[in-house]
């Protein structure tokens, strides 16, 4: 059902109900035998009347964009637009009933009845086309707030493509830069290379259609890009792993561990003449966080940030669109020659 339709339904709706409330208390206060056809005439009239009225009002707020303003603008509009429909409202129903005698007002006509009646008619009124203005804007409200998560929704997509898509061929430059030597000196395991890169590469096609991948998904990545690592940097290159067992019931975002590590061996390791250790630790700790531990041997140089920027970055930034704030993330150097990167992950986020 579209908007338009749904308006009209509620336009009907409601302004029979109104009409049909106030022929239902007519009813409790009068015998039905003693009533003519005249006030419900009366009724029908002033159903017709709010219906026009509104769907004016209605064209009245989307002309002047009302539902643009901020509450404290909205509400003293929306109190005087509710009485002038009222009044509006009132005059129109009591000139149809004076003048065309469905009352007896045309031949006992006193002002200060005249004034007490309108009173207490538009008092009504007020509260029932205010009634139609909040249901009006609340319906609205809830679109736009709807709306905006679509539209906050389909902005994280494409930055998270975007930022993955830059990831992919930084990795690949890589990994063919690890491989390329082995061509000529050991074919054998250049073969062996090139599976291992075939498998990262089929992973990371799956990865790029889903937000998150179960750890052990990455943690098979990792260990793949660590063993064409290892071939590049033979002795220089050692690599341990612990994982919590805990940690396999969490996802993670695809790429991300694995392109810590790459940070750690590329501004680290691959800068020592003697090489180094890059150690992956996990741990699931008392606030049921995912805290992942990087370790690489080397300095973190705060005058160095930029130049690591894209991979810490695109980290950071998949982080807070993923996570919002309940994610954290923490790059330090632990001693003098250790570089400790910390990721923790919500498991709220994640179920």
């Amino acid at each position: 059902m579209n908007k338009n339709s749904l308006y009209w339904i509620c336009q009907i709706t409601g302004w029979a109900s109104h009409a049909f409330f106030n022929i239902f208390i007519l009813l409790s206060i009068f015998d039905w035998e003693s009533l003519t056809f005249k006030p419900f005439l009366s009724f029908f009239w002033a159903f017709l009347i709010s219906i026009l009225l509104t769907h004016y009002y209605r064209y009245f707020i989307k002309k002047n964009q009302w539902i643009k303003l901020n509450y404290l603008r909205l509400i003293p509009k929306v109190l005087i637009a509710s009485f002038l429909i009222s009044l509006v409202n009132f005059l129109f129903q009591y000139t149809f009933t004076y003048f065309l005698k469905l009352s007896d007002s045309r031949n006992n006509f006193k002002l200060e009845d005249f004034f007490f009646t309108a009173m207490i008619s538009i008092a009504g009124l007020v509260i029932v086309h205010f009634g139609w203005s909040l249901i009006y804007f609340l319906y609205h409200y809830i679109e736009q707030q709807k709306q905006s998560l679509k539209d906050e929704a389909a902005l994280k997509d494409f930055e998270l493509n975007k930022l993955k898509s830059q990831l992919n061929p930084h990795f690949i430059f890589n990994a063919l830069n690890s491989i390329r030597a082995l061509v000529d000196e050991d074919p054998s395991k250049c073969k062996q290379a090139i599976n291992q890169l075939s498998n990262i590469l089929r992973n990371s096609l799956i990865m790029d259609r889903q937000k998150l991948i179960p750890f052990s998904e990455e943690l098979k990545a990792v260990t793949d890009y660590l063993a064409l690592e290892t071939i590049r940097f033979e002795e220089r290159l050692n690599s341990e792993i612990k994982i919590h067992p805990e940690t396999f019931t969490f996802k993670v975002p695809p790429l991300m561990i694995q392109t810590l590590v790459e940070n750690g061996i590329k501004h680290g390791i691959s800068k020592l003449k003697e090489g180094g250790t890059i150690k992956l630790e996990t741990e699931v700790n008392q606030h049921a966080e995912l805290v992942i531990r990087i370790r690489n041997s080397g300095a973190f140089k705060a005058s160095e940030k930029n130049a690591q920027g894209q991979g810490l970055m695109n980290t950071k930034r998949r982080l807070k669109l993923l996570y919002g704030n309940t994610a954290r993330f923490n790059i330090r150097n632990e001693t003098d020659n250790t570089v400790l990167t910390e990721l923790r992950i919500p498991r709220i986020a994640l179920t």
